[in-house]
């Protein structure tokens, strides 16, 4: 039974991601974007980098206990450095993952 829900719970979330995705050809057809709306998508990249990379930065017990961790703190401000300097966010990913696998080596 317990498969059977798994199944189901993967296929829900498939048809949901579907129907979002579908939303904006359905509703918007040949149309063009609103300007509000493209000036609001403009934000999303960053906001989904930052919500990847802020749990990552804090090590040890979650809460008031955590503290940061030394090359991942490193790493993510060389990245946003980066990020400043280029506006690339493949740019500031590639250097941010090159400082954190250097500082891993050494």
């Amino acid at each position: 039974m317990a498969e059977f829900a798994t199944w189901g719970v993967i296929a829900a979330l498939g048809l949901a991601t579907f129907a979002t995705r579908l939303s904006f050809l359905a509703l918007l057809g040949e149309g063009e974007l609103p300007a509000w709306l493209r000036h609001v998508l403009n934000h999303v990249p960053p906001a989904i980098l930052a919500a990847i990379i802020a749990p990552q930065l804090l090590a040890g017990a979650p809460g008031p206990e955590a503290a940061l961790d030394g090359p991942r703190t490193v790493a993510a401000l060389a990245g946003f450095a980066v990020a400043l300097l280029t506006r690339s966010t493949f740019a500031a990913i590639a250097a941010g993952m090159a400082v954190l696998w250097g500082l891993t080596l050494l």
